[in-house]
């Protein structure tokens, strides 16, 4: 997008007219003047070196160059530039329960979907802190990590939702503890973590977490979402969730748990029934916190561009000076300034066509930048692919094409994009940008590996980044998290196939032993059956019965026990 940061200036381009205006009165003075030596033929047949053209060009360039200088002092903008500024702030790191019970309705819309206006409240709240986002259910992880980018927060909201934790309940005493070893480490700076949950956790040890981050410096605040006297959990088919009795799962806000884990953890319960009173109770208990100066990377749309029209006035001031009013004996035969309509057509159309070559990729990207500040993702993907087909090496064209795919999920494509972005891109801090990028994208889609290769690249470009370098680390632990569930699945794999190897063995077993029984009923189907017979049968069956049951309660131990006895 193009603007003006002084359009104030742009008035005095009034003064570009009335100069050509002047000009005309004393050319036209000039001319009346000459008349007076006699015929203008015979005037300009004794003056053969002054040339007619000429004074006309050395006119028209100081007009255009002043016609520049002007529009330089107006502040030209466009594009986008990097910028670090240092800003007093805090750090806040939010916990949002995701878990089943959320998805009740006793607060409109419902539990979560309030709570998701209640983070983008403050998230539009913030301006000088830094914020990061936790999910959590039965367990939690990081869902953004702690970052100045408010546009990054508010996006990643829209995806959040129960399924995204396979492992359900409520573990609040996980998402405090992470929480604690998610700030960056600057000594000095306000740490606050605010929950945001409807209070039912059923793991313990909440309180245990808020005493310890308090004692670290950080406190804890808690956010109620919900009604005391309960509601039920819809499951989306029409129905409710219903518990292993089969009765319907009624959840309430527990605030007497808010309360003490708030009090534990040094901050303060507030009850979210609307959404702007609790904002402003929690922005009262923020500003208590100590603020700091923290340095953090800002990327603005415009950068300056003042610098390329000062550098079209210098070269037009030079050829101005360059050129003489009279003609130069030694370049008489140059007729540069001679009347040639066709020369002059062509000459024109050629400037005219490069200019727009040139300028093409450019104004298809302020096209999209548009349609993509306006949230139309879709369309601006379509400015931004004819910029690249203009220009396949603008690395702009093809970073921003990206940034629109990613908010289409799109996210191969927007990868693919990025990389092409980075590999052309000869600015360091641009390229960072591309790979940094790259691996966020590859991070959610729990691509640890390919996410922690594009980190290492984004440093190598820019190593003060201290964003990506706790990127970096965040992932590489949630790697190593990966890899031992995945350890830990394949060991219960091998151990369920070792259980259905015996549990077929017992089957062949008791299948021999049914036709055994079957060949013993149609014997003494021939003969009459004794009563010691008829015992011998009643405890088989017996024993039969005991056998299933032992298989089964064995089954049950070696199957994976669940940790949490409660899914919402």
């Amino acid at each position: 997008m193009f603007r003006f940061e002084s359009p104030i200036y742009l008035y005095l381009l009034v003064v570009v007219p009335l100069l050509y205006v002047l000009r005309l009165i004393l050319v036209r003075q000039q001319k009346q003047r000459l008349r007076r030596f006699g015929q203008m033929e015979l005037v300009r047949q004794l003056m053969p070196d002054v040339s007619r053209f000429r004074p006309l060009v050395k006119f028209w360039l100081m007009l255009v160059a002043l016609t520049l200088l002007i529009v330089m002092l107006a502040r030209p903008q466009f594009g986008t530039k990097i910028s670090h500024e240092k800003r007093t702030g805090i750090e806040t790191i939010i916990c949002l329960d995701i878990s089943n019970s959320m998805l009740a309705e006793d607060v409109a819309p419902s539990r979560l979907d309030r709570s998701k206006m209640m983070v983008e409240n403050l998230v539009d709240h913030f301006s000088n802190d830094k914020i990061g986002l936790i999910v959590f259910a039965g367990d939690a992880f990081v869902q953004l990590p702690i970052t100045s980018d408010y546009v990054s927060a508010k996006m990643f909201l829209s995806s959040i939702s129960p399924s995204m934790i396979s492992t359900q309940g409520t573990d609040i005493a996980a998402a405090i503890s992470m929480a604690t070893h998610s700030f960056t480490q600057q000594q000095g700076v306000g740490k606050a973590i605010i929950v945001i949950t409807d209070g039912e956790d059923h793991e313990g040890g909440a309180v245990e977490a808020a005493k310890e981050a308090e004692s670290k410096g950080m406190r804890v605040y808690m956010l109620g979402v919900g009604s005391t006297g309960g509601a039920p959990i819809p499951t989306g088919d029409g129905d409710y969730m219903k518990d292993a009795s089969g009765q319907t799962v009624m959840t309430g806000l527990n605030e007497q748990m808010c309360r003490d884990i708030a009090q534990a953890g040094g901050g303060a319960y507030i009850h979210v029934e609307n959404n702007s009173n609790a904002q402003q109770q929690l922005d009262n208990e923020l500003d208590k916190l100590a603020k700091k100066e923290i340095e953090s990377t800002i990327y603005s749309d415009y950068d300056e561009q003042f610098q390329a029209v000062g550098i079209l006035v210098l070269l037009l001031l030079i050829i101005e000076i360059c050129v003489l009013e009279v003609c130069n004996p030694l370049l008489k035969r140059l007729s540069l300034f001679k009347r040639n309509p066709k020369a002059t057509a062509v000459l024109l159309l050629l400037l005219v066509s490069v200019g727009m070559q040139a300028q093409s990729d450019r104004q298809m990207i302020r096209q999209g930048n548009k349609q993509f500040r306006l949230g139309n993702s879709a369309e601006a993907e379509v400015s931004y692919r004819k910029a690249v087909e203009k220009n396949p090496r603008n690395p702009q064209a093809n970073y921003n094409l990206g940034n629109a795919l990613m908010l289409q999920r799109k996210d191969s494509a927007a990868v693919a994009q990025w990389e092409s972005a980075a590999k052309i891109e000869t600015n360091p801090l641009r390229r960072a940008m591309a790979y940094h990028n790259m691996g966020v994208m590859c991070q959610q889609r729990k691509m640890f590996g390919e996410a922690i290769e594009a980190y290492k690249e984004a440093l190598r470009n820019n190593p003060a980044d201290d964003q990506t370098r706790y990127n970096l680390a965040v992932c590489k632990r949630q790697q190593q998290q990966q890899q031992q569930n995945q350890q830990n699945k394949d060991d219960q794999q091998n151990k369920d196939n070792k259980d259905n190897k015996d549990q077929k063995k017992d089957e062949q077993k008791q299948d021999q032993k049914k036709d055994e029984q079957k060949q013993q009923k149609q014997n003494q189907d021939k003969q009459q059956m004794s009563r010691e017979n008829a015992e011998q049968m009643l405890n088989a069956a017996i024993q039969e019965e005991k056998q299933t049951q032992e298989r089964m309660k064995k089954a049950q131990q070696q199957s994976g026990k669940r940790r949490l006895e409660k899914n919402w």
